[in-house]
């Protein structure tokens, strides 16, 4: 993920020059970002953004996480930390994803940024100076325990609707029934924090006077959805709002975590992230440059694209518009916007709160590359309706479409001309004398000539799916004409035929990189490479350098006597077998494939059984007898001596005086729970802590850890330099309390482990995690009555 303002200074709008500023919907903070939100924003935006680069427009992406308001804080209360913990470890886990995905950011912000608080209360200022605030009473519920209003989601009671009455039912809404509610509908309500019931109480808000506004919206919507070319979704979106009536918008909300209102009578109050959030471009842009009123004050010369989901249309194109006209100021409006519709995973929607579909992280964890992602997001973009991710259609779309036609294409002509002298031209680019007077060839120039343009024509309206798709058609071109020419023929019947076939064709090949880059930067990067030429120099597809009239011919691309690197397969095809895994890996929910995870770990135990198992109990049996001490002494130090029990976490909380430390009480088979202290807060998430199976070292000696006596273990394994950290996993049909065995290694534990004699370091320091995930001392797995005890993803894992 490119942030340019990391490395060099930033960049401001030229006189002259066209100016694009990019945008793309702030993705929430509290979540891991899945396909659909990737391709819906950032990575539509990222196209766009690279596009604009390579034909030399000025121009500056700005994307960054939207971290205030209730779900930050709701989501703070469920790990038993901070907002602004929740905030760090997410933004993370973002500005990760976005990284593997190649999204060329100037600058990837925060709204929780000083910059934020100081644009915001400045533009809040000036609507208030401007009369097009007011104010008005709302009831709402009041935790007197808390002494606090309480936001819709620190609100749970009973669904008031009738035949649902779900006991759980949320104050913004039902996830039983799906109703839409209000706080106050609900039936015997409770604050989520402390339980206690809320009493209905007066509050006073601010409001921005969207009707008054009216008049000035209508006519910037109006001017701008026909310069800037709407999508269509996004004008009926904006029109429904119209058309129901605007109505006072409330801008203030009673809670902590967000911008405060600098307003004496509302200082304990925040503004609605709703209202925060799209100002959020403007901040982010301010921590990119201090000079950022160049850009966000300068209509004349500045264009501003954003891209975003259909969800958000009516606050881009209303509440934002409405609150920079109600300042007064010049501000750069939105000239286009660019909506995108909801990608569906196979025979459902993608959902964050339940777990369905692929992540970002997973998408990196299948192995398939970054550009085949991209090319197959970007095919499916969804821009006018839905559309379906399924793995059946990546595959095909892979093999065929990249592999098939653009990998070969490109392999074909390459390895043709780096064959040696005889067989082809010894990588070196061929001398071609008057490439036009060949018919085939003058014909392919003008074609492609003609396919440019409607790329460009395309990608300037921003239909970034067919532009991709005219692209890929000057592939087929290629393949085409090197059927019809019969270059191997011609190699030996009419050598200058044949040069002019395939420096023609190695132009193709350059001008491919450059159309497909805005797509595929990494695949652009790799023929750059093949073609030995600098990485470092941007690819370009400028009008003032004459590359896009040279487009017409091809030939002209690359010069006689270059010399390529070596061809070596652009793609690799993705197998049946690989489809089907995937299909059954990412099934269901994350929670059901836990389920299925265990099943497989079963399988391979079986295996292990038959195969390493056995063979390490034969070694056992077939030692000789004679060196009774060396017998001895691996009795000693054996993994027998260990009492790992299967044990399920009842209870979870963060040590009292201690940010890192988890105080859990763990059911381990006895009478009452043990009081167990690990330190894996800053690991595993709090919710992921709850009533989960776990692998407990019993019989260590007590420990006193922070004032609370730690009377057991949690195992987990971590990689090399210790930034990640799983637990191991047993089965989920193991019973609690349940001993862990290690086949071939027998014997009673130890009542409390001898600190003396130091077993469990010497033990320990042969627990790890094997290449297939399962929990391991030696090559021996660690064994239940279910099944074998495993780790998420960390391979070849000290445990510890």
């Amino acid at each position: 993920m490119a942030d340019s303002s990391a490395k060099k200074a930033p960049k401001l709008p030229i006189p002259g020059r066209r100016n694009i500023l990019i945008t793309s919907a702030l993705p929430y903070v509290n979540n891991v970002p899945h396909l659909g939100n990737i391709i819906g924003c950032v990575l539509s935006a990222d196209v766009f953004a690279r596009y604009c680069r390579l034909r030399g427009y000025n121009t500056i992406y700005m994307c960054g996480t939207d971290e205030y308001g209730t779900a930050t804080e709701t989501k703070a209360m469920e790990e038993n930390c901070s907002p602004k913990e929740i905030c760090d470890k997410y933004h993370a886990i973002h500005r990760d994803v976005y990284e593997w995905f190649d999204i060329s950011f100037d600058k990837f912000g925060r709204t929780s940024a000083p910059q934020q608080t100081e644009v915001c209360q400045a533009i809040f200022h000036k609507l208030l100076d401007n009369k097009w605030l007011s104010e008005n009473t709302m009831q709402q519920l009041y935790c007197d325990t808390c002494q606090r209003f309480l936001a819709d989601r620190l609100v749970e009671g009973t669904c008031p609707t009738l035949d649902c009455n779900y006991d759980s039912a949320r104050g913004d809404q039902c996830e039983k029934c799906g109703k839409l509610l209000n706080p106050t509908e609900l039936k015997d309500p409770k604050c989520k924090v402390c339980r206690t019931a809320p009493r209905i109480r007066d509050t006073d808000h601010l409001f921005l006077e969207l009707p008054l506004l009216r008049e000035k919206l209508e006519e910037y919507i109006n001017t701008m959805s026909v310069a800037g070319s709407w999508s269509q979704n996004a004008i009926q979106a904006t029109n429904a709002w119209l058309k129901e009536g605007l109505r006072p918008r409330c801008i203030t909300r009673d809670l902590k975590w967000g911008v405060p209102v600098p307003h004496e009578k509302y200082k304990d109050k925040v503004f609605y992230v709703w209202f925060d959030a799209p100002i959020g471009y403007i901040s982010i842009t301010a921590c990119y440059t201090s000079e950022w009123e160049q850009w966000w004050k300068n209509p004349d010369n500045v264009e501003l694209y954003q891209f975003m989901g259909k969800d958000n249309v009516p606050f881009h194109t209303v509440m934002f518009p409405s609150t920079l006209l109600g300042t007064g100021e010049r501000w750069t409006m939105m000239k286009t916007i660019s909506v995108t519709e909801y990608l569906n995973y196979e025979s459902g929607k993608f959902s964050k709160s339940k777990g369905i579909g692929v992540f970002g992280n997973d998408a990196k964890d299948t192995k398939i590359p970054t550009e085949v992602w991209r090319y197959y997001l970007l095919t499916n973009r969804p821009e006018v309706s839905d559309t379906l991710f399924t793995w059946a259609d990546l595959q095909a779309k892979l093999n065929t479409e990249l592999l098939n036609n653009l990998g070969n294409f490109i392999n074909r002509v390459l390895s043709f001309i780096a064959k040696p002298e005889g067989a082809g031209y010894g990588s070196i680019i061929p001398d071609a004398s008057n490439p036009q007077s060949q018919q085939l060839t003058k014909y392919l120039g003008e074609k492609v000539g003609k396919l440019v343009d409607q790329y460009l024509d395309a990608m300037e309206k921003v239909k970034l799916k067919q532009g991709l798709k005219i692209a890929m058609s000057i592939s087929s071109e290629g393949n085409a004409y090197l059927q019809e020419s019969q270059f191997w023929k011609l190699f030996k019947e009419d050598p200058s035929s044949c040069a002019i076939v395939m420096k023609t064709s190695a132009g193709l090949v350059y001008l491919l990189a450059c159309l497909l880059e805005p797509f595929m930067p990494s695949f652009s990067v790799e023929v750059l490479r093949q073609l030995n030429l600098p990485l470092e120099a941007n690819l370009s597809f400028c009008d003032e350098n004459g590359e896009t009239d040279k487009a017409k011919r091809p030939w002209d691309f690359l010069p006689s006597g270059h010399h390529i690197g070596k061809p070596e397969p652009l793609f690799k095809e993705l197998k049946d077998e690989d489809v089907e895994s995937f299909r059954v890996r990412f099934a269901g929910s994350q929670a059901e494939r836990i389920v299925k995870a265990e099943t497989d770990a079963n399988k391979v135990a079986e295996q292990l059984k038959a195969t390493k198992i056995t063979g390490n109990a034969k070694k056992q049996q077939n030692k000789p007898s004679g060196n009774t001490k060396a017998k001895t002494a691996e009795t000693e130090i054996s993994v027998s001596k260990l009492d790992v029990r299967v044990g399920l976490i009842k209870k979870v909380q963060k040590h009292p005086d201690a940010d890192s430390l988890y105080v859990e009480e763990i059911d381990v088979g006895e009478e009452s729970p043990r009081t167990v202290v690990s330190g894996l807060v800053k690991y595993i998430p709090l919710e992921e802590m709850q009533n989960r199976k776990v692998c407990v070292l019993c019989n260590l000696k007590p420990v006193t850890m922070r004032g609370i006596k730690s009377h057991a273990m949690v195992l987990a394994a971590s990689n090399d330099d210790h930034t990640k950290v799983e637990l191991v996993d047993p089965p989920s049909s193991a019973a609690v309390g349940e001993r862990v065995t290690f086949p071939g290694y027998s014997g009673e534990p130890d009542g409390i482990l001898s600190a003396k004699s130091k077993v469990w370091e010497k033990v320990q320091v042969d627990l790890q995690s094997n290449s297939e995930l399962v929990a391991c001392y030696k090559d021996v797995p660690f064994t239940t009555s279910a099944g074998v005890c495993k780790v998420l993803s960390i391979a070849n894992g000290a445990i510890r």
